[in-house]
């Protein structure tokens, strides 16, 4: 199994180069930061560490169902959304898988674990990493698992409900089943145009895993869910779980930031804003190429700065700056780099770094 290979190891990072302060931009969490109502909570609920925490989860769930519009029967928690991909994958023991490529790929990772093969379905960068409508169709064929990322890791493609229906829909009819990864859509202001959750309704191929880490930056705590119109699919995924999966501060914190919407509507009007400008500013940079972002993401070509992306990212780690080297996704190169956005003192340190590397 290849090692972990994420943004986000910013602390193992700092170490490697002496202890220096660097700002991460490698990891695409939230820069509001932890929200006034999960801090207190995960202050109140200290002292319950004492205790196991709560296996059925059912307070959180019922928030989650809330907030999402749908059904709490249907949904199971993990630690984080990538445990659940490897639980769904003991669980459904496919064959042959179909990826995206380049995306997020603890899919991979997760589909290796019970000896999976690997199709590729490759996203063109002369397409902008749009997916072919048509050819991902046809290529569904004879795989068992589809996953897909929406919006997709690292490109920001977004597929529309539209076509998600039609991709779905064919996949049952071809006995395959399909994983809809949402968990950078609470990023998306009218995300309720893009979310494939009504489907749950009438798709039992269909299972949609979401992390809570990204949007209400948890990532240390570890919190997803996954949901599935398919009782016996939920049902053989919880006995597969360890029975206290979730501690008992994610649990507390989950449901008071799933409860927060003014930190959840702040966030998205400061982020729509930090987005824009960021990728304004970006893209004045003639030696780059700037892939227009959907969520707080950025997948950048730096081909014509005649640096590969290792080089880069050396440069700007000499500016105390961490971003993501793309060279090991599969369909991406030593050409890309992905940036997270943060907020405007720290952007602007971004662009500053940018403008004295390519000069």
């Amino acid at each position: 199994m290849d090692k972990f290979e994420h943004g986000g190891a910013v602390n193992e990072i700092s170490t490697a180069v002496g202890g220096k302060k660097l700002v991460d931009f490698s990891a695409n969490i939230n820069p509001m930061g932890l929200g006034k109502m999960a801090r207190q909570a995960i202050e109140e609920n200290i002292e319950n560490i004492i205790h196991y925490p709560d296996v059925d989860m059912i307070t959180l769930k019922t928030e989650i169902a809330q907030l999402y519009g749908i059904d709490a029967d249907s949904i199971i928690v993990g630690n984080g959304a990538v445990e659940l991909l490897y639980i769904l994958c003991r669980v459904l023991e496919p064959k042959n898988v179909l990826l995206l490529a380049p995306t997020f790929s603890e899919y991979e990772r997760a589909a290796k674990s019970v000896n999976a093969k690997i199709n590729y379905f490759f996203l063109r960068e002369r397409n902008d990493f749009e997916p072919q409508l048509q050819q991902l169709i046809i290529s569904i064929k004879n795989n068992n698992l589809l996953f897909l990322c929406n919006p997709n890791n690292p490109t920001g493609t977004l597929f529309s409900v539209q076509d998600l229906t039609l991709i779905i829909e064919h996949a049952e009819a071809n006995g395959c089943f399909v994983v809809v990864d949402e968990s950078f859509m609470d990023f998306i202001s009218d995300n309720e145009k893009f979310s494939v959750n009504p489907l749950l309704k009438t798709c039992h191929n269909l299972l949609i895993v979401h992390s809570l880490t990204k949007f209400f930056a948890l990532p240390g705590l570890r919190l997803g869910f996954a949901a599935c119109p398919d009782k016996e699919v939920i049902k053989r995924m919880y006995l597969s779980k360890d029975p206290w999966n979730v501690n008992c501060l994610a649990q507390s914190a989950g449901v008071a930031a799933l409860a927060d919407k003014t930190y959840q509507r702040r966030s998205r009007s400061y982020m729509h804003s930090e987005i824009n400008y960021l990728y304004d500013e970006l893209s004045q940079i003639k030696a780059i190429k700037v892939y227009k972002p959907i969520v707080n993401y950025m997948l950048i070509n730096i081909h014509n700065t005649k640096m590969t992306s290792t080089q880069f990212c050396a440069k700007m780690l000499e500016h105390n700056i961490l971003v993501r080297d793309c060279a090991n996704y599969p369909g991406l190169s030593n050409d890309f780099i992905r940036i997270a956005v943060k907020k405007r003192e720290e952007n602007d340190l971004l662009l500053d770094a940018f403008e004295q590397i390519i000069k």
